[in-house]
């Protein structure tokens, strides 16, 4: 980070064009609920379950599994990165084809995020829990 008055500027220079971005797999083996305020689901919860693998699987708590829903078809692929130690920004893209992306916050267990797909978007808000 470079010093410029009282704020650090992050130097990207160090990153070509391309190279790959670094993940995190922190999230690799747990599982989350995450109920939401709004938006297409609001009042729902879905289980987030994050493998080893880079994919996660969901399902909604109390509802009929779905496809590619935890135990019935494999995952899909997440990106996750660690903004601080209890925050991660997480996405992918569902196969009901919308893009998911969230800031979760373990300490405070609020969500904050968007859904969207070609035609709507959605400004989402909610809770997070760890399940395991």
């Amino acid at each position: 980070m470079k010093k410029k008055g009282h704020h650090a500027i992050p130097d990207f220079s160090t990153k070509r064009p391309g190279a790959p971005v670094d993940q995190s797999d922190a999230l690799a083996g747990r599982t989350f609920r995450w109920t939401f305020d709004g938006g297409p689901t609001a009042g729902k919860t879905y289980e987030h379950v994050f493998n080893a693998d880079g994919t996660v699987v969901f399902k909604e708590v109390g509802g009929a599994a779905q496809p590619g829903a935890a135990g019935t078809a494999r995952g899909v692929k997440y990106a996750a990165f660690e903004i601080t130690p209890q925050i991660y920004l997480v996405s992918y893209l569902s196969t009901h084809g919308y893009t998911l992306t969230v800031a979760m916050n373990r300490a405070s267990k609020k969500l904050h995020g968007f859904a969207s797909n070609e035609k709507e978007w959605y400004p989402l808000e909610g809770t997070v829990e760890e399940v395991r």
